[in-house]
């Protein structure tokens, strides 16, 4: 009976276990991390949000004026009512920018600075404020002021929040026609980018050519160069004086034609990449059923290998949709007067001062590149759900016809890469295209040019070095934190969330967010502005989600019961983590070290409002020496570039096969 009673009586909550050192250290780190991502990401697209919203514009109701010609103080009247008298600002030009002033004398059709006359102004409510000399005046009593004293008065506009930025961006047509500049190039670029990549991808999997190895490494030099550099190539290919002008049959590369190109240079590798992995996946049994079916290589093809690789060409498009609208160097070269958004927000933050402006502009490219994001995000997770354990590899059988005919796609692709790279090595060799063709080195003399010198140039192999480092680091961490944690489900969830946001943010919005946060005096980061150390947080946080993905990728692979058993051994996780974790994932370490290397050297868009004077990169020095017209210059450094990140990779590939030899000898059976 007792032991009958025993068994049937309820059993109450389970207590949940009691914390270690390990796990509040390891939550420590994961926090300390998840507070870096909030500092440099979510905390600067909060500023950049706010400052979209803020509409500035000049209150005359809120001024009152007073003048004395001798004969005494004039009523006190608003600086509206004088300006309905004299016409002189239309209420157009009340609308203006943070930074805007307007004179006081303005509304004075008859002022003087030598004459006597005498003036008074005051604020008389709002939060109106205006400057006089160099003091900032906020107060509402009356100040006085001589004549000459008057003329350096300055109204100051008065914020206020709402939509009205965003209905002067959309009411303004050349601005509004950037949207659909972007989204047009943006979807050619896609279409073609796609296609010409499973091509390749087609042909280095499903075919016996020869040469694949060869045809690889070439495909994938676009990465490691700027996106200014295609449009470079295409100038001295196509423009004015171009080589072969004539191929273009009138029409001009500046514009969607020499973008829509340049895009497909500068995306075909991330495409390749994607898209090559679907193929690799697909299953044999489904090509033996098909062929026992009698069914044609037509058939196979489109009802077959189409379906099949489906997740991965939706995913490649969505990819380079991003980041064909995001791209920012390539328009800038080569884009003459077709407007895009990226450009716009350089134009309205360099050119114009607007700062508000840029903001709209970066909200609204933040749109395409969000949308984008989350389908492929959505598309990458149906794509695992495919995979089956049965799953038998395709290999493709002989077939000559098919073998020949995908090597001379792949040949007619390599040599449109390799033919950009060599034209504008070609260009930074010749003195002075088209009147002086001989070779010489005269144009790597960046000293005597714009751009920064060859200081930009060691500039930017220090941030990439510190960018490597540091994020390795931080990522690596966090990652092996956020993946080896028991519990703490929410906060894990929450740092997730944030490891994926920084693939969403196009460069250009980061780097203009950077200028909102970190460059108010009343952050206590503020030091940090115009410094080396921004150009590296910068940086790590615009390539954190890929190098996340990479970790937490090669930590699913260690069996848990490594914890398990240091757990048991009563081990600090510290022991494990520099033992064990670190050998084993050293592979995916040294991959996101080179990749933040790589990524660092050639970005512009996320840095370009960042540097300063001593601070300028050689990516920057591009762009800098195209605006000042010294084109060949401006291709010696792209080549410099491509040098050294070729260079890194081969350092790279050198540093992996000597640790692996020493620290994955446990793989080989």
């Amino acid at each position: 009976m007792s032991t009958a009673a025993s068994t049937d009586a309820p059993i109450g909550p389970l207590a949940k276990p009691k914390l270690s050192r390990d796990d509040w250290i390891m939550r420590g780190f994961m926090i300390a991390i998840a507070l870096y991502l909030l500092v440099t990401l979510a905390f600067p697209l909060y500023a950049i949000m706010s400052k979209s919203f803020s509409a500035f514009a000049f209150d005359l109701s809120t001024y009152e004026l007073q003048e004395d010609k001798g004969q005494g103080w004039s009523n006190p009247t608003t600086a509206a009512a004088l300006n309905d008298q004299v016409k002189a600002v239309n209420q157009q030009e009340l609308n203006t920018d943070a930074n805007g002033r307007l004179p006081a004398v303005t509304f004075f059709p008859d002022f003087s600075f030598r004459a006597k006359t005498m003036y008074r102004l005051r604020n008389s409510g709002g939060g109106a404020v205006f400057i006089a000399g160099s003091e900032r005046i906020s107060d509402s009593e009356w100040h006085e002021f001589t004549s000459n004293e008057f003329r350096n008065v300055m109204l100051r506009p008065s914020r206020s929040l709402g939509l009205q930025n965003y209905v002067t961006y959309f009411s303004t047509p050349a601005l509004f026609r950037s949207i659909q500049n972007s989204l047009f190039i943006a979807l050619i670029s896609t279409i073609i980018t796609v296609s010409l990549a499973f091509g390749f991808a087609y042909a280095l999997t499903r075919t016996l050519m020869p040469f694949k190895g060869v045809f690889k490494l070439i495909a994938m030099v676009p990465i490691l160069v700027p996106s200014l550099l295609p449009g470079i190539a295409l100038v001295y290919l196509f423009g004015n004086q171009g080589m072969i002008n004539g191929l273009l049959m009138g029409h001009s590369i500046y514009g969607p034609i020499g973008i829509v190109i340049g895009s497909v240079f500068f995306t075909f590798p991330h495409a390749l990449i994607i898209i090559t992995t679907a193929l690799a996946i697909s299953d044999a049994r489904l090509y033996e059923a098909a062929t026992a079916l009698r069914a044609s290589p037509w058939k196979i093809f489109t009802t077959v290998t189409i379906p099949g690789a489906r997740y991965g060409l939706i995913s490649a498009a969505f990819v380079v949709f991003n980041l064909v609208i995001t791209d920012f160097g390539l328009p800038k070269v080569i884009g003459g007067q077709y407007n895009v958004l990226a450009v716009d927000i350089y134009k309205q933050v360099i050119g114009q001062q607007n700062f508000e402006m840029g903001a709209v502009v970066s909200v609204v490219l933040l749109i395409p590149a969000l949308i984008a994001f989350s389908v492929d995000r959505a598309v990458q997770k149906r794509q695992v759900a495919l995979l089956s354990a049965r799953s038998v590899p395709y290999e493709p059988k002989p077939d000559r016809k098919v073998d020949m005919s995908g090597l001379a796609f792949c040949v007619i692709v390599a040599i449109f890469i390799l033919g950009l790279i060599g034209v504008c090595q070609y260009a930074a060799l010749i003195k002075f295209w088209p009147y002086d063709l001989s070779l010489g080195l005269s144009n790597y003399n960046f000293d005597v040019m714009d751009g920064g010198g060859w200081d930009s140039y060691f500039n930017s192999i220090r941030m990439a070095l510190m960018t490597a480092v540091a994020g390795t680091i931080i990522v690596f961490t966090g990652s092996y934190m956020v993946e080896k944690t028991q519990g703490f489900t929410y906060g894990r969830g929450l740092f997730q969330l944030l490891a994926m946001l920084p693939m969403a943010i196009p460069g250009m919005v980061l780097g203009l967010a950077y200028i909102f946060f970190f460059n108010d005096p009343a952050n206590p980061l503020n030091s940090i502005y115009g410094t080396m150390a921004i150009l590296v947080i910068c940086s790590v946080t615009h390539f954190y989600t890929v190098s996340h993905l990479t970790a937490v990728t090669a930590l699913k692979q260690m069996d848990t019961e490594f914890e398990s058993v240091n757990a048991s051994l009563k081990q600090p996780f510290t022991k494990l983590f520099a033992r064990v974790t670190v050998p084993v994932c050293m592979p995916a370490i040294l991959d996101i070290s080179i990749y933040l290397f790589v990524n660092a050297m050639t970005t512009v868009s996320a840095l370009v409002f960042l540097y300063s004077p001593d601070t300028s990169l050689a990516s920057i020095a591009v762009l800098n020496m195209d605006d000042a017209g010294d084109v060949a210059p401006a291709a010696a450094m792209g080549m410099m570039i491509f040098y050294t990140n070729a260079a890194a990779r081969l350092i790279h590939l050198a540093a992996s096969r000597g640790l692996m030899a020493r620290t994955q000898a446990w793989r080989v059976r």
